[in-house]
């Protein structure tokens, strides 16, 4: 009872003034409240939603799909077409001194192959992306026309010296044109 009567004797400039200073004071507390304590060393930073979304997307993309979504962003984000730089940054400089050891031991047999088709024939289109479809494993007849519409490219790469002729064999025989590296 007492605490009322103290209430009705604070004039109404008070009043006022306590009123502004409770807003103030939350005001302070919601402008401090979006302030994270960051993540300790060695734990993940939490990763926003759409960066999550983002990134399972792209990862559930197969080779053909991040290919034209690489060619995709370069065109609109106006990225020139960088080089591989060589492991080791600058290991090009000690190529004259390795180039001698080269000449002094004998050369190594080549053992893995890679068939590349740089471009074929558009009246055998249809039976070039048949072709594919047949010989490469997992192609469906869209990624084989993909595929093809892409020359050039790398068929298979780390192969035989035999499989990579059979491969060259069978494409040329629809009217691509292979190359054997």
């Amino acid at each position: 009872m007492n605490g009322l009567r103290l209430l009705r004797k604070i004039p109404v400039g008070q009043w006022r003034s306590l009123s502004r200073c409770t807003i103030l004071q939350q005001e302070v507390v919601e402008a401090i409240s979006p302030i994270s304590i960051p993540p300790p060393e060695g734990i993940d930073k939490p990763v926003s939603p759409k960066i999550e979304k983002i990134v399972s997307d792209i990862t559930n993309l197969n080779l053909l799909e991040v290919s034209e979504l690489s060619k995709v962003l370069k065109t609109r984000l106006n990225l020139p077409d960088a080089p591989m730089m060589p492991m080791g940054g600058f290991a090009g400089m000690a190529a004259p001194a390795a180039q001698d050891e080269e000449e002094a031991t004998p050369k190594a047999v080549k053992t893995s192959f890679t068939v590349k088709m740089t471009k074929y024939d558009e009246k055998q289109k249809v039976p070039l992306i048949k072709e594919v479809k047949s010989l490469l494993e997992g192609f469906n007849l869209v990624q084989a026309k993909k595929f093809v519409e892409s020359v050039p490219t790398v068929v298979k790469a780390d192969i035989s010296k035999d499989e990579a002729e059979k491969l060259k064999e069978a494409l040329s025989k629809v009217g691509a044109v292979i190359e054997i590296d």
